[in-house]
């Protein structure tokens, strides 16, 4: 999933109760506290406290988007992680000598070794949502593994994708064949141009706490 850091703030002052008492758990200052919760509710266009000479209040957006951020940062710090990692050359698919389009071109360079292939807990995991862009009209290939290597039995799993111009495709689908169990859904597509606020009403249409 989409992880911002914003969120653990977001999380820690709706639990503290106050700008300064959540800045006290996190080792930083009030201000600091102040200017990424400001950041998120510009970011997500909406007003998720309400400040008020009684103290701080949250919203009915606020509410909202606590369930879900408890949710995102729960379950979206994984990362597939390649071994060798891609570096912005590495990625540069109009270069035809660069790593991404050697893979390509040629299939049996695809076969990506992960720094980890299955995430802490992952027995306790009843929803999966596996974000990836897409290249060449399917999902990245360093998911390949990541998706071959563990168990989907008894899970829903969620596909999503960004990408500047191509759409979904068939890789939600192809990523599903890949692992032969699981229960997968419909997937969805992010432009290049999708905001938080995107993303955060997406993952709000799941319905994910319910």
């Amino acid at each position: 999933m989409m992880y911002n850091p914003q969120l653990d703030t977001f999380i820690c002052v709706v639990e503290a109760g106050s700008f300064s008492k959540a800045a006290d758990k996190l080792y930083i200052s009030p201000p600091a506290v102040i200017k990424q919760i400001n950041s998120l509710e510009n970011n997500l266009g909406v007003q998720l406290f309400a400040r008020t000479h009684r103290g701080l209040v949250v919203t009915a957006a606020g509410e909202s988007l606590y369930q879900d951020a408890k949710y995102m940062v729960n379950y979206s710090k994984y990362e597939i992680t390649p071994v060798e990692p891609y570096t912005s050359d590495d990625l540069n698919w109009t270069n035809s000598s660069s790593r991404v389009s050697r893979e390509h071109d040629d299939e049996s360079l695809r076969d990506i070794p992960l720094t980890e292939i299955t995430p802490a807990d992952w027995d306790s995991y009843d929803t999966v949502l596996i974000g990836y862009p897409i290249w060449w009209g399917i999902a990245a290939w360093p998911v390949d593994n990541f998706v071959k290597g563990n168990d989907f039995t008894g899970k829903t799993v969620i596909p999503f994708c960004t990408s500047s111009s191509s759409g979904l495709g068939d890789s939600g689908n192809l990523l599903e064949e890949m692992a032969g169990t699981g229960d997968w859904q419909e997937g969805h597509r992010f432009s290049s141009g999708a905001s938080d606020a995107d993303a955060a009403d997406w993952v709000a249409s799941l319905n994910l706490n319910e």
